[in-house]
């Protein structure tokens, strides 16, 4: 069974080199490409103060996160939840970039970029020279995202689990969940994943349409159509 995590990352602003921390990281687990439930979210203290700028983006303020664990606290678990599997991100290069820094700072070993798996990178390939970001994804899927009015990590998450299945050949795997194992700490959005029974709607042509397709088989010579409406042996 092929598990893959969904992650992103809020932070104080755009690099970490120049003194930008992490304040959120949030993963959704996939198994199969659908979401199981098990879900990663904490709130991290940046140390520092948060711009005006990104207070904007993403609604935090560094008075809403003091006394928040640091992220030398998370990284344990974080790590452990990631595992070694795949981490879908979008714009995945922003989000490892600060995790490989802030993960070197606490001490511990930096991400593989080999597990990396950047959905941006798909889309642009899937849909070039349209827009990509998730909200773009979201109306072109048709995924509600009408509650994401800042950028919450673990609604985008969840959100992007939805594109990401998509991007990755739509909702097909979800008809397989009733068999799949069921997992605990349910999630608060999920992937719809509810088989819909289909009924057969035959097509019969009228009366006028097939004497207007026999009237079309006589001007062509011994077609194949006429003998298969005569049946074996004609």
């Amino acid at each position: 069974m092929s598990r893959t995590l969904v992650l992103d990352t809020e932070t104080t602003g755009f690099d970490p080199l120049t003194g930008d921390r992490v304040l959120e990281v949030a993963a959704v687990e996939l198994l199969n490409l659908v979401p199981t439930g098990r879900h990663y979210h904490v709130l991290i203290d940046p140390e520092r103060e948060v711009p005006e700028e990104a207070a904007k983006v993403h609604g935090f303020t560094w008075d809403m996160l003091r006394g928040k664990p640091k992220f030398a606290e998370i990284a344990p678990g974080l790590l452990e939840f990631l595992g070694d599997d795949p981490v879908v991100a979008h714009n995945a290069n922003f989000d490892f970039a600060f995790l490989d820094f802030e993960l070197k700072k606490a001490g511990f070993p930096v991400i593989d970029r080999s597990r990396m798996v950047d959905s941006l990178a798909i889309a642009k390939k899937r849909f070039p020279g349209l827009p990509n970001s998730l909200d773009a994804l979201c109306r072109r899927y048709g995924i509600d995202n009408s509650m994401r009015t800042s950028h919450n990590a673990l609604l985008d998450v969840q959100l992007l689990a939805q594109v990401y299945l998509e991007l990755m050949g739509g909702k097909q795997p979800g008809l397989a969940l009733a068999t799949g194992p069921v997992l605990a700490n349910p999630v608060v959005v999920a992937v719809d994943a509810v088989p819909v029974a289909r009924v057969p709607r035959p097509i019969i042509p009228a009366e006028a349409e097939l004497e207007a397709h026999r009237a079309f088989l006589s001007k062509i010579k011994e077609p194949i159509w006429a003998q298969l409406e005569a049946g074996p042996g004609a």
